[in-house]
């Protein structure tokens, strides 16, 4: 590896991490929706670390094709930015119906009150809720990882467009694999880090009552990534 490319692939680790941390986007629908869902620790792994790679490999097909077609930086980062538009859309739609959703549910498992009268002709009164019973809801649920996967497809990585170019403008097809290797890997890692260290602490919150709204609050919290990047530009 030449000197170029060592401190090339230091920029692209540093920028990875940054990218990632500084982009609720990233992490924030893991985390809610792992929540909300309850996902295994390996269900909202591989969840994770599967839209992590296509959200890095969508941005390095298209920077290998504007490459390969000699297409100007400046159109390439146009059209990330169009990607990144329709990405925060699909966020910010996804999102709104799904805290629609989970209003839905949270009201339907309202905890109420049954009357029933025993055998001593004793009216007994119990809490009563629904959570649970209704099957179809995990056919919904199950499509969320899916819809993640498809939105972060969508999404682009801007800052790795920049770095490819100039391993690509030497001609060395091993500083592109080695910059985009350290920059996706460091990406995805952050991502991972932030959304187990984020659940872990989670843990400790007692939400008693909240307890039937998380479903409303991941979908607003991905609705709100989504305005972020629309938005805020993040």
């Amino acid at each position: 590896m030449n000197n170029d490319i060592y401190i090339l692939s230091l920029t692209a680790a540093s920028i990875g991490f940054i990218h990632t941390l500084i982009g609720p986007d990233h992490y924030l629908p893991f985390i809610m929706m792992a929540k909300a869902g309850k996902w295994s620790r390996i269900k909202t792994f591989w969840v994770t670390i599967i839209c992590g790679i296509g959200h890095v490999l969508s941005s390095v097909a298209l920077g290998a094709i504007g490459i390969a077609a000699g297409i100007a930086l400046d159109k390439l980062e146009l059209i990330e930015g169009t990607r990144g538009e329709i990405a925060g859309w699909a966020l910010i739609t996804f999102g709104f119906l799904y805290t629609i959703w989970g209003i839905k549910k949270a009201y339907n498992n309202r905890p109420h009150s049954h009357i029933h009268v025993d055998s001593k002709g004793t009216y007994v009164t119990h809490a009563h809720h629904h959570e649970g019973e209704h099957v179809h809801t995990e056919k919904r649920k199950s499509l969320t990882p899916w819809i993640l996967f498809t939105v972060f497809v969508l999404g682009p990585c801007e800052p790795l467009i920049p770095l490819l170019m100039f391993p690509a403008a030497q001609e060395s097809v091993s500083g592109l694999v080695i910059v985009t290797t350290v920059f996706g890997v460091v990406t995805i890692s952050t991502m991972i880090a932030v959304v187990f260290v984020s659940l872990w602490g989670f843990s400790f919150l007692p939400l008693g009552k909240l307890e039937r709204f998380t479903h409303a609050l991941a979908g607003f919290a991905i609705f709100a990534s989504g305005l972020a990047i629309n938005l805020l530009g993040l």
